[in-house]
Order: structure tokens, then C-alpha cells, then sequence
């Protein structure tokens, strides 16, 4: 009879402050990658990898949800971006689902930026009727909590604050 097979070793501890530099790290990573106008196939995977590793180690330390919604709403992002419908909806309404949960917390644009990722979604699945009924409700609170004199504007390179 043979022995059975030994786990695999657990990965090593990472303390909190480590988690948190590889989270904002990874995060900025992310939209460094997004604003570049002709990412390669490997930069695309990188993307994807670097949206769900910083999401995770949010949500080892998460001090607050929002940390796990602003994390979803990165990864629904990416995919939408891709063009990746399914996974794009599927954190999309992940990040809403827990904006709604730990409102309480919520910045206000949390929700204007979570709106605009179910728009991005539902127009990249193709159901524009739906992006259109997210968007508007995006637009709505996004322009009330604008500094006064800026134009509210759509690009890819803005960093909302983490």
C-alpha cells in the first residue's frame, strides 16, 4: 500500500501592510495597463490576473467593504474592456450587491461607480436598453457629487481613490 499523498504546502503568511502595498499595487497596475492604446494578448492576461490579485488581498485585510466593491468593480471593468460580458456582469452585480450590504460606508461615488460598471456590462453583453437604464442612473448622482466648475468625464485613465 502506498502512502498517501502530502498536501501541499499553505503559502506564507503576508502581514497586513504587505497585503495592502500588493493591493494598491496591483490595482495601479490595472489602470496602467488599461490606458494603453494597443495592450498585447499578455498584457490582457496580466490585466485579468492583476484585477483578481488585488481584489484578493483586499479581501484578506478589507478594513472596510469598500475595499470589496471598489475591488469588484475593477475586475467588471477589466472584463468589460476585453469585451468579456459574463465575468464583467457577474462583478458588476458582485460590487453591488455588497455596495448595497455596507452602505453605511459607501464614499459618494461608490454607487455612481458601480452603476456605470452594470452599464458597461450590459452594453458589452449587448443589451443596451439595460446599459442605458444603468447609465442614466450612473449620470444622475455622478453629477451631483462633482466639484463645482468640472466637467464629469468618462476616461479610462482616471484613478477613483482607494
Amino acid at each position: 500500500m502506498s502512502e498517501p499523498p502530502h498536501p501541499p504546502p499553505l503559502p506564507p503568511e503576508l502581514d497586513p501592510a504587505t497585503r495592502r502595498a500588493l493591493a494598491a499595487g496591483l490595482y495601479n497596475r490595472c489602470w496602467d495597463l488599461l490606458v494603453l492604446d494597443d495592450r498585447t494578448p499578455e498584457q490582457d492576461a496580466e490585466l485579468i490576473h492583476a484585477a483578481h490579485a488585488s481584489r484578493y488581498h483586499w479581501g484578506e485585510i478589507a478594513d472596510t467593504p469598500a475595499r470589496l466593491w471598489r475591488g469588484e468593480w475593477m475586475c467588471s471593468r477589466v472584463y468589460a474592456v476585453l469585451g468579456r460580458a459574463e465575468p464583467a456582469l457577474w462583478h458588476a452585480r458582485r460590487a453591488l450587491t455588497l455596495v448595497e450590504a455596507g452602505d453605511a460606508v459607501a464614499e459618494e461615488w461608490d454607487r455612481p461607480a458601480i452603476y456605470e460598471a452594470m452599464a458597461r456590462a450590459s452594453f458589452v453583453a449587448g443589451d443596451a436598453a439595460e446599459g442605458a437604464t444603468w447609465k442614466a442612473r450612473a449620470t444622475t448622482p455622478a453629477i451631483a457629487c462633482r466639484p463645482a466648475g468640472r466637467a464629469w468625464r468618462d476616461r479610462p485613465s482616471r484613478r477613483p481613490p482607494r
